[in-house]
């Protein structure tokens, strides 16, 4: 004989309705968005009001007739970021799409953003920016003016990844002129494991080098899949072999103190103590100062001033 199990209990009360949350509006009642549609919809707004800011003419397109809105159209912008119409458009829609840090960047120069904007951008879009150098701290002018000031102590402004953001005039001399290298060359790493000058005139390059490798990995252990830090470790391991066998280390470090020993080719060796101003989060950007370790180098360094000041400035007449 079978038996039917006992129904559940009826609760006690009305089951409540099960609705959306909702969130006040100008004294309405609207259902509250989740944190990532209320990005999209942030996104969408942004993008719109950047594109409406900037003439045809300003990105080299005809100015045209009929123009509805002010600025660019969609398909325009689209257009000058190599991406789809209907896919730039559903962005503006605030659609739940995704968009890469290559896309953001393409975007980013379409709409002319600058450093804050270009920041923005990428914090909306929930993805890193392959080129982080463009909007470092460093670029500003305050932070300009006081590398500066500090000459002639040699002063410079870093990302976690090695990359030079901005330097002063005795910096920029230190070893080689650095104002001759393409930007993307302008990477600490890159220097001390491939340029030549730099392999010669670095003393104690090996100590040196093998403390970079391993402070690279332990900054890289938050940056992985980013594509500024791929492609970095991508040109690295295929163009130094010493760099290959530092990196199969697996060595990870902090940032320390020690001392640094340059050749410089015009007022001889230099000897310096450094010390780091971090200008975000620890193993964010840094700038690093460059102090004498002793009387010779704070004399070579005055001489090497009065080199790079002589040269840039103006004949006379």
């Amino acid at each position: 004989m079978t038996t039917t199990p006992p129904a559940a209990p009826t609760p006690a009360g009305p089951v409540p309705e099960q609705v959306p949350a909702y969130a006040a509006d100008g004294g309405r009642a609207v259902p509250a968005a989740e944190p990532g549609e209320s990005r999209r919809r942030e996104l969408a707004h942004f993008l719109r009001s950047r594109r409406e800011r900037i003439a045809p003419e300003q990105v080299g397109l005809p100015p045209g007739r009929r123009r509805r809105t002010p600025g660019l159209r969609r398909e325009e912008v689209a257009q000058l970021a190599a991406v789809g119409v209907t896919w730039y458009t559903w962005l503006e829609q605030a659609r739940a799409i995704q968009m890469s840090g290559q896309v953001a960047d393409a975007i980013a120069r379409a709409l002319m953003l600058d450093a804050s904007e270009r920041s923005h951008l990428f914090t909306l879009a929930g993805t890193p920016d392959p080129h982080p150098h463009l909007d470092g701290p460093g670029m500003s002018p305050a932070m300009r003016a006081m590398l500066d000031q500090l000459e002639p102590l040699p002063a410079a402004v870093f990302n976690s990844r090695y990359d030079i953001v901005a330097y002063n005039r005795t910096y920029g001399r230190l070893v080689t002129d650095l104002d001759a290298l393409p930007a993307e060359d302008r990477n600490v790493m890159w220097l001390a494991f491939t340029h030549p000058l730099w392999r010669e005139r670095m003393l104690d390059r090996e100590e040196n080098t093998r403390l970079m490798a391993g402070k690279f990995r332990t900054s890289m252990a938050q940056h992985i899949g980013e594509p500024g830090w791929k492609e970095l470790l991508r040109r690295l391991q295929q163009h130094s072999a010493e760099f290959r066998q530092a990196w199969e280390r697996h060595d990870v470090l902090r940032l320390g103190t020690h001392v640094k020993r340059y050749l410089n080719p015009e007022v001889g060796l230099l000897a310096f103590d450094f010390s780091h101003l971090w200008l975000g989060p620890q193993d964010g950007p840094r700038m690093t100062v460059y102090a004498p370790a002793d009387a010779q180098t704070r004399e070579r360094l005055e001489q090497l001033l009065r080199i790079v000041t002589t040269e840039g400035a103006p004949a006379a007449v």
